[in-house]
């Protein structure tokens, strides 16, 4: 495969140009720079173009690349300083290149991107789905890249992928910062020796070396289910504990400042989509990638260091005063260092027949006010002076130049032309750098101004989107709910979980269902993280959840203990506890009191549907079961065998249907007995082939152990899931 890198130097260039060449790829590279400087790996063919060069389509079809890959957010050519100004050519740059390979069809162009367009904190792991929340221009650069290779994709048909990498951290280049937190934590030990950590701020970090074997996967895959992709370890860790992972590799007496405050910041990528498609595996953890990190920022730590700074060593901060002191007295040096010719021009001059005329210490003056002001002007001067006064005294002696009265008219005129001319010079540095300061003043001010305005605009149209789509409007909130009427007595309770997880904005609800005082049941769930806290639990015992239930208050999880739901509701029916709808993924700013009242009034809308469904299967208990027995009818357990299996089809619920062998005439007895050893969420009753078991929230591996329950009690019995598929 002809792979092209687009990128400056650096050690994620490095990784993968040895990749690319490590698996047999013909790569090239584009610098984005004129000039051919720049460490760089060996590659098949160097381009020293800049990105919004014409001539970078020309070399697209000339090398005609199956691959191009560019940098993005780790790309060094870029200098965020001034942000403003960089975002326009970023954009400007990823476009050219997006456009110069838009003839290859079935060419693949693959973006690197970061966690900086998160730019909040998030209460779980953000999801490729999560909006982006970018506030710096950088970010927001970054954010329009991304959306860039959207818009080709979407209409140009081209093979965008984005791969958005978690808090990457690798062994720096020498003398060269990084932004990444390891490195960050280790320059600030190195300058204090001191590391400030918060317990509260959690991240998670991702080796240089697994990130590049992650994302070659999704470069080398010909068909892969998703355009965009998080690169994660999925390993979560606190700015404190990676605080003493630094200590610890450090030593030298470093310690650790708890700057613990606030609400802290969390700000973690979900990886599980990459996972679940490549399964990657990490290799470096943190112990050994800190270690490795830390171990070279302390040998080459004078390369990190300013002169000043506390950790760079007594000799380094006497060698920084030396040299503050020399380049302060160089001016005074260069001025008496050019005094010597104007001197020696001087006594030449005045003997001569042609040049006696020439003052050249007035031209000596001029040239040092011009240049570096009034302070060298006066300078300048008394060394004119002198060099005059000595010049004089080869003819006179010395009483006779004071006393001559021209003496002093040509010093006058030396030192008020030469004072003039160098205040008038630095009136003029005064005003320029005045006005350079007004205009980095009005710039920042506009920054400022642009984000408010932004806010503005974004508060405005939500605000509009509010309107349109009455989203929050009771209305709405009525309509959707109203719809779980269309769905049968059996089905109700699956589809409230659907339905609380569009109209909360959320992927992960679980609904309970109330076995008796101690226990509630998982029914139905929308997602692997909804159904965490396991099959069955004892909610009395969550307290701080069960306090507010009881109360008839929606439960809001402002500690963020993990042991609880973020947020949870009850649903009544006749004073009794029914239900308990649970919520996660819920971003921090909306667990507040609007998103609580949103939920009790969805949760009133479903518990008139649900108590319908109750009352509608209680009228009909007499023609639903067989006798007085618990064996329900027919066509009863056949409608409530297709509810549980779809629902299991739509990813709500895991059930499974086990057959019983006897003869009809145990039918009853062997419900009664089989009964004792079922819960009350399971069902028993007939279909064509006999008597059968419905095990709800019950997976296949966990009915085997029924089956082994009920052949202790002398019934065989096997798993009949395939016959509801057939």
């Amino acid at each position: 495969m002809i792979v092209f890198l687009v990128g400056g130097e650096s050690r994620l260039m490095d990784a993968l140009i040895t990749k690319m060449e490590k698996d047999g790829h013909k790569t090239y590279l584009l610098t984005g720079k004129r000039d051919g400087r720049g460490k760089y790996r060996r590659v098949f063919e160097r381009y020293n173009f800049p990105y919004d060069s014409e001539s970078v389509r020309e070399i697209f079809t000339n090398v005609n690349p199956d691959l191009v890959i560019f940098l993005g957010a780790y790309d060094t050519n870029y200098d965020w300083s001034d942000a403003r100004r960089e975002s326009v050519r970023y954009t400007a740059d990823l476009t050219n290149l997006l456009s110069a390979y838009a003839f290859k069809q079935n060419g693949r162009f693959v973006y690197l991107s970061s966690e900086v367009v998160y730019g909040r904190s998030y209460s779980s792991d953000i999801h490729e789905t999560e909006p982006a929340s970018s506030k710096s221009f950088q970010a927001m650069a970054i954010l329009q890249g991304e959306n860039i290779c959207k818009s080709y994709r979407d209409t140009r048909e081209m093979d965008t992928r984005v791969l958005r990498f978690d808090h990457m951290y690798d062994i720096p280049r020498k003398g060269k910062a990084d932004n990444n937190p390891c490195f960050q934590m280790m320059l600030e030990m190195l300058k204090t020796n001191q590391i400030a950590a918060n317990s509260r701020n959690v991240f998670s970090m991702i080796y240089q070396s697994d990130a590049v074997e992650f994302a070659y996967r999704v470069m080398m895959a010909e068909h892969p289910k998703y355009p965009l992709y998080h690169i994660s370890s999925g390993e979560v860790i606190s700015q404190m504990k990676l605080a003493e992972l630094i200590q610890q590799n450090a030593g030298d007496g470093t310690t650790i400042r708890d700057d613990t405050v606030g609400e802290g910041y969390r700000l973690v990528l979900d990886g599980r989509r990459y996972r679940k498609e490549f399964d990657g595996k990490i290799f470096v953890p943190y112990e050994e990638g800190v270690k490795a990190v830390v171990e070279y920022v302390k040998k080459y730590s004078s390369s990190f260091l300013q002169r000043e700074d506390t950790g760079a060593g007594w000799g380094n901060r006497v060698w920084r005063l030396l040299v503050r002191i020399f380049r302060m007295l160089a001016p005074y040096l260069e001025n008496l260092i050019c005094f010597i010719p104007f001197f020696m021009i001087h006594n030449r001059a005045v003997g001569s027949q042609y040049f006696a005329k020439l003052d050249a210490y007035l031209l000596y003056v001029l040239l040092f006010a011009i240049v570096y002001g009034q302070q060298q002007a006066i300078f300048s001067a008394l060394l004119a002076t002198a060099g005059y006064c000595f010049r004089q005294m080869y003819n006179q002696s010395g009483l006779e130049v004071l006393m001559d009265y021209s003496t002093y008219i040509w010093m006058a005129q030396l030192f008020i032309l030469g004072m003039v001319v160098g205040y008038m010079r630095d009136q003029i540095h005064h005003i320029k750098k005045d006005d350079q300061e007004e205009i980095s003043y009005l710039h920042g001010q506009l920054g400022d101004m642009t984000e408010i305005n932004d806010s503005n605009v974004r508060m405005k149209q939500i605000f509009e989107l509010q309107l349109v789509n009455q989203k929050d409007s009771l209305g709405k909130i009525y309509e959707i709910t109203s719809s779980l009427d269309q769905y049968g007595a059996y089905e109700v309770l699956f589809y409230a979980a659907q339905t609380i997880s569009k109209l909360m904005n959320t992927e992960d609800v679980a609904v309970y269902t109330v076995a008796n005082q101690s226990y509630a049941r998982l029914f139905s769930f929308t997602s692997p993280t909804a159904r965490k806290l396991g099959n069955s639990i004892r909610y009395p015992e969550m307290e701080a959840m069960y306090t507010d239930l009881k109360e008839r208050r929606v439960f809001i999880n402002k500690t963020m203990d993990e042991r609880y739901p973020l947020m949870a509701q009850a649903i009544y029916a006749e004073d009794e506890m029914q239900i308990i709808l649970m919520l996660w993924g819920l971003p921090w700013d909306r667990m507040n009191l609007a998103e609580s009242n949103r939920l009790t009034v969805i949760s009133y809308l479903i518990q008139n549907a649900v108590v319908r469904a109750n009352r509608y299967l209680e009228a009909l208990r007499e023609h639903r079961y067989l006798g007085n027995s618990s064996i329900l009818e027919k066509e009863a357990f056949t409608q409530l065998v297709s509810a549980f299996f779809e629902a299991k089809r739509n990813g709500l619920t895991e059930c499974s249907l086990v057959k019983i062998t006897c003869g009809e005439e145990k039918y009853l007895e062997a419900a009664e007995v089989l009964g004792k050893k079922l819960r009350q969420t399971d069902y028993v009753g007939m279909l064509d082939g006999g008597l059968y078991v419905l095990l709800s929230d019950t997976e296949e591996k966990n009915a085997l152990g029924v089956i082994t329950r009920f052949a202790e009690a002398g019934y065989e019995s096997t798993i009949a899931n395939g016959e509801v598929a057939a």
